[in-house]
This record gives C-alpha cells, structure tokens and sequence, in this order.
C-alpha cells in the first residue's frame, strides 16, 4: 500500500454513517489537494473501504454504481435528493470550503434525512459482562430486564464483547485455548426494548454499520467444533486487522477481506417456547444428542430464578441466536417473529469475516460496536407463521469477487463413509464432512498449510453449498475455496 493510498484509507475509514463527502475534501485532508481522482481510484482498488460516504464535488453519485451507493447511503440514514449536509468528522481538520457546508444538489444526489433517536449501550472492554450485569446477558430468558429501551424507528448503537468474554488475547497460547471457561458464552449485549412490540409482531432490524475492535482471534476447542473428533487438540490464529483486512503470522499467506457480522443476534423467547426448547433439547440429550443443558455457572443474570432454566446461547432457535450468518452484516435487514412484550433484542459474538460452515467452531472473532435501526411489522409474524429469523439485502456483503467467488477450487462429498465402506442414505452431513476433509487434504498437500492451519481458514474463508439433494442415496456438498484470500 502507497503512502497516498494509506492516507485515503485513514481518512474514509474514520467516516461515520451519516457523513458524507467528496473526492476532493477526502485528498485535501490526506493531504493531497487536487488529488480527486486519484481518491477514486483509491477507493476502486482498495477492499473494505465505505466508499459509498464519498461523492462527486456537486454530490453526484459514483457513475455506474448509483443504485447501489444509493442504498448502502440509506442504510446510513442518507437519502437521495433535495440538499446534503456535509458533515465535518469529529477530529479532522477543516478543509477551505469543505466539511460543514450544505450543498443544493440535484436528483440523484445525496442528502442527509431527518433521523430519530439514537440510543446508545457502550460497554467497558476492560471488564468481562459480570462486571456490567446490567448491560447484557449470556443466556436466553424472558425475565431478563432491558438494557435500553428505543421507539420503532430509532437506532441503537451497541458494543459487544468478544465470544469468549475477553478470555482470549494477543499472548493467548493453545494451553490458554484448551483452558477457556465455555461458561461464559457468549456475552451478548442487550436487550433492547421495543416500544409497542408485541408477540405476533415482526421486529425488523437494518444493520447500517458494524466497526470491528483491534483484535481477533480463531481458536479450536477441544470438543468442539464440526470435526471435533479429528481435531482433539487446542489452536490458535491470532488476527491483525488493518486497512479491511485480517492477515496473521500464524497463518501465513493467508488475506481475509472485511465482512463484519453480528454472529448472535435475537430475541427473548417466551416462557411457553423456553419450556418448549427446554423440553425437546433434554429429550434429544438423553437420546444421545449433543446438547448443552441448562447450566446456571457463571450465568448471567445470576439471579438463580433465571440463571437455573435459561437457555444457553449456543444453538440458533426460533428466537434466533447463535446464527453466524456472514451475509448478515451492514446492508442487511433482520427480521424476527416477537415472542414477547418489547421483543428483548440483543446481540454479539461478532465476526471480522466467516466461511460459509465456520468449520472449526470460531470465526474471526472479535468485538464491535454496531448500529442497528429498529422497527416493526404489527401482526406479521402471526398472520404469516413466521417461526424463525429471516434476513435479506439488496447488495453484496463483500466485494463481489469474493462473494461469488471470482476464482475458487472445490471439492466435493458425498454420503459414504469410505473407512467402512458403507453408503448411507440421504447424509448430507455426512456430505459435508466428506467435502471438508478433502478440502483440508488439499490446503496441506498444495500449500504446505498443517491440519489445524487449514481447519481453521476453512473456518474463516470456505464456503459450503449443498450442491444436490434428490439423487438419492447420495447427496453432494461442495467445498468452495475462494482462491483470491490466498497471497
């Protein structure tokens, strides 16, 4: 990177959603005047940037990408048409004639709407949840008491911890990894309180901008992950991110583009679905399921009332959850059936960026701070039966190259176990675990990479797709690789 292009990047990532400037205000205060277009370029070649903040010197948008710019913009709370208020960035320098001025621009062009109430729930990151019980949860239960509370339509900006409660760090070491207090996941922060929310309704919630922390982490735990039984053994890749990407010694030739999520997000069953849950969870635990019960160590709330019978956050439910979705950052819209008064919405575990399997457990998990605007659907969820989380966006969450991907290499399985060779029927996890073996095979015997190495950027980087599934007895997953995180 150019000492020109480190500057543009300083500058556009320290806008926030709602600024809105040109290419020549953005090259003056990165201290080349004059340099607009080379400030496109910029933009152009660099991923994970909020290129959309940046407009034309009349407030034109970028030719070509109009459509676009203009909804991550409204994502923002920026509308197009009428006049925009160029708004200075808290800390800059001023700029002749530059941020802090209202433009008239023309249709077409950006401008700032009127926005509701911001809330704000800002954590202390030097303190784990215990210390602030009042601002967050680790399991699910109705009883637990808004942290904030937000009329439809306003927006809340939340901090989130990490998984693990701040467990992991920069000098982590597998023995700290095999050691972590699974007690503690996940720290959400919330709930949030909906003003008029009620079961039946549909809480809608635009992610507009996830800012990711200074850290990040990928761990295999032993006993967890989807191929616990191959890696019993603890391992750690420990993130730097910079400039839109996460890039590590401990995996080296390895560049991960910004995709940032919240991993968990949700809302409060009722206690006629927690006893539900409850219920069929403890039955499939004595069927020889995996599950995890009921448990009040270290839960929070203490309260033993709540702690004894909440749900842990693990699995994703009918109130949503532990869901890691990638697609689900800035841009996106969440939608989820309300189960009681107020929706009780919270949220964390956020990821920096994530496979579409997140094999090993863990993504690249980090902290955030994030802004959500809320809103509802009176009776949707109800009339149309909605039971479970639905999400949709109107742009690609990652350059597209990467989201198609542009370049990969694949592998496939299917529902044989070839050590037994026996087939079994309709096994699509067996599919799966089939496709990810092979795709580990391959990073380790083309790229030198060892087994715990390529478990975890299949974790980070691979996505899974269930490529069919009515030629029985054999379905077939694909493992797809995108070839461009590899340097």
């Amino acid at each position: 990177m150019t000492p020109f292009q480190r500057a543009v990047a300083e500058v556009v990532t320290g806008l926030r959603p709602g600024d809105v400037v040109t290419y020549g205000e953005v090259a003056a205060e990165a201290g080349h005047p004059g340099a607009a277009r080379a400030v496109g370029t910029v933009l152009r070649d660099l991923h994970g940037l909020p290129w959309w903040r940046v407009v034309r010197a009349d407030g034109g948008l970028v030719r070509g990408h109009e459509r676009r710019q203009r909804r991550l913009l409204a994502a923002d709370g920026v509308v197009v048409g009428e006049a925009v208020p160029f708004r200075r960035r808290a800390g800059g320098v001023s700029v002749p004639g530059g941020w802090g001025r209202a433009v008239p621009v023309a249709e077409g062009k950006a401008t700032r709407r009127r926005s509701m109430a911001t809330h704000e729930l800002r954590l202390d990151f030097d303190v784990p949840l215990a210390g602030e019980p009042s601002k967050g949860h680790n399991r699910w239960h109705p009883d637990i008491p808004p942290a904030v509370r937000c009329e439809p339509g306003d927006e809340v900006v939340v901090d989130t911890r990490d998984a693990f409660d701040g467990q992991v760090t920069a000098d982590s070491t597998p023995d700290d990894v095999a050691a972590l207090n699974l007690n503690l996941v996940h720290p959400l922060t919330g709930p949030v309180h909906v003003q008029g929310a009620e079961p039946g309704d549909l809480l809608v919630v635009d992610v507009i901008d996830v800012q990711p922390g200074p850290f990040a982490y990928t761990v295999q735990v032993p006993g967890f992950g989807f191929l616990r039984d191959v890696f019993p053994e603890p391992h750690i890749i420990r993130w730097e991110l910079a400039q839109g990407w996460a890039e590590s010694e401990d995996l080296p030739r390895v560049r991960i583009p910004a995709s940032a999520f919240l991993g968990t997000v949700g809302v409060a069953p009722s206690l006629l679905l927690l006893g539900e849950i409850a219920s069929r969870e403890q039955e499939l635990l004595e069927r020889g399921g995996t599950v995890l019960p009921p448990d009040p160590t270290d839960a929070v709330p203490a309260d033993t009332a709540i702690a004894t019978e909440a749900l842990r956050t693990v699995p994703p439910r009918e109130n949503a959850g532990n869901v890691d979705i990638k697609q689900t950052g800035a841009g996106a819209r969440l939608c989820f059936p309300v189960w009681v008064d107020g929706a009780l919405f919270s949220a964390g575990d956020a990821h920096y960026a994530q496979g579409d399997c997140e094999t090993c457990g863990t993504a690249i998990e980090m902290r955030a701070t994030t802004r959500l605007r809320f809103d509802l659907r009176k009776g949707a969820a109800e009339a149309r039966g909605i039971r479970g989380l639905r999400f949709s966006r109107e742009d690609y969450h990652v350059a597209p190259e990467y989201a198609a991907p542009r370049r990969f290499y694949a592998t496939t399985g299917i529902s044989v176990d070839a050590a037994e060779g026996r087939n079994h029927s309709e096994d699509v996890t067996l599919a799966t675990r089939n496709a990810l073996l092979a795709m580990i095979e391959h990073l380790t015997a083309e790229y030198g990479f060892d087994r715990q190495q390529a478990y975890a950027l299949c974790s980070v980087a691979v996505d899974l797709k269930v490529s069919q599934l009515p030629d029985v007895p054999n379905m077939l997953v694909s493992a797809f690789l995108p070839l461009d995180v590899l340097t």
